[in-house]
């Protein structure tokens, strides 16, 4: 939750460039402007290259920020060969006239790379010499560190001792440190001679949504149910009738709730059958279920999000989209002619979880988990439970959604940095 005084902050990114040039650097800045924005701060791009791919977000170019400019590559050049001249200071002194102009307003700079990286060190000076002289007082600095070019072997014969190069490897005053990882964390505290826990550690992330294309109905779904919070997501892509033995699922992840502590949820995509009205009191029978397994939250009916009376019904890119985000299809049908989510499991890489009838057998054979559909709901949990917590790709793609989707990222972590630094300027 963004406090009224966060909203209020006005945040400038700056780096060699921005998107949609493609690179690690321009990927992080793309993602926390949008989610920054979307927090209600006030965001700016400063980049030497770069086109404005976010409707809220403003974008100044600097030219001579780009480390491909060809008076900053002239420059380089020259400090490769361990040349200070005049070039680099006239430089330098032009763009700290250029950020001075620029920073006017700004409560909060984040600067990637700039702080310990050589390619472009008129930057990097100008922003030294603008911060030690005037911008500490009223500006919070973050310098968001991916690489060191002192640490660098591949550099070693292009920084040198003296200025401007030794602005790389010390710390600046007034400048709160970022580290993209524990092992960049600890090679940026030995260079700076600073304890560790000075330095934040603030990965990058993946977006779910957009790596797997979500539809908006896929959106909705995950949002009204909460599913970017849930610890394991099995899918029963079945209308509601009888012979779908929904019962068992419902039962089934609310043992594997119990016996591992996991926050597990069951996602039915089909509507109630149409043809057959006594699916009316089978449905309120398994809505019935839900409260008395305690599980009220945790088994969703996608239909339900229907407007106006009409259930909601995913097409087929939205079913897409749910069996790529589940970690397991349950299928414990009391009856099929022939079970196509079985196949189509099998195509996503998905486990599969499901009854011993003859249909799934043909097509699952050796290669996914049987149970009776008369089995305990014990039973089948432990099944799901001794497969997922001892598989890698499983535990991997459970924490990569705890602790690396960009949204949490920016939200519990690079927010309160932005905070602090305004606290503390």
């Amino acid at each position: 939750m963004v406090t009224s005084e966060a909203r209020a902050v006005r945040v400038m990114i700056l780096h060699y460039a921005a998107p949609p040039i493609v690179g690690g650097v321009e990927s992080t800045i793309y993602h926390h402007a949008r989610l920054l924005t979307a927090a209600g701060l006030r965001v700016e791009i400063t980049a030497g290259r770069g086109k404005p791919v976010l409707p809220d977000v403003g974008l100044q170019i600097l030219p001579e920020a780009d480390s491909r400019h060809p008076e900053v590559l002239a420059v380089k050049a020259e400090l490769d060969r361990g040349q200070v001249t005049e070039r680099f200071y006239a430089l330098r002194n032009a763009l700290v006239q250029k950020l001075d102009a620029m920073l006017q307003g700004v409560d909060v700079l984040i600067g990637h790379n700039v702080f310990t990286l050589h390619k472009n060190l008129p930057l990097t000076a100008a922003l030294y010499e603008w911060i030690v002289g005037k911008g500490s007082r009223n500006l919070g600095v973050l310098a968001w560190h991916h690489d060191l070019a002192w640490r660098d072997p591949q550099y070693a014969g292009e920084v040198h001792a003296g200025y401007p190069w030794d602005l790389l490897r010390v710390p600046w005053p007034g400048v709160r440190h970022v580290t993209v990882s524990e092992a960049r964390r600890e090679h940026l505290a030995a260079m700076y001679g600073l304890p560790a826990e000075q330095i934040a550690v603030v990965p990058p992330g993946v977006d779910p949504a957009e790596r797997m294309l979500w539809t908006s109905t896929t959106r909705r779904i995950v949002e009204a149910f909460r599913l970017d919070s849930a610890e394991v997501i099995l899918l029963l892509p079945a209308r509601i009738t009888r012979r779908k033995n929904i019962e068992l699922a419902i039962r089934a992840v609310a043992a594997l709730r119990r016996q591992t502590g996991l926050d597990a949820r069951l996602l039915v995509s089909g509507p109630p059958g149409a043809h057959n009205p006594a699916n009316i009191a089978y449905l309120e029978r398994l809505q019935r279920l839900r409260e008395e397994e305690d599980v009220l939250d945790a088994v969703h009916f996608v239909y339900t999000l229907g407007q106006e009376g009409n259930p909601l019904v995913p097409d087929d890119a939205t079913m897409a989209n749910l069996f790529l985000l589940a970690d397991a299809l349950l299928f414990p049908s009391l009856e099929e002619g022939f079970g196509i989510p079985v196949l189509e499991a099998g195509l996503v890489r998905l486990p599969v979880f499901c009854s011993d009838i003859a249909p799934f057998q043909a097509t699952g054979q050796d290669d996914v988990f049987y149970f009776s559909p008369q089995a305990r709901p014990e039973d089948v949990a432990g099944l799901i439970a001794r497969h997922l917590l001892t598989d890698r790709t499983f535990r991997l793609r459970r924490r990569v959604r705890r602790e690396y989707a960009w949204d949490r990222i920016v939200h519990d972590i690079v927010i309160p940095l932005i905070q602090a630094a305004v606290a503390n300027r």
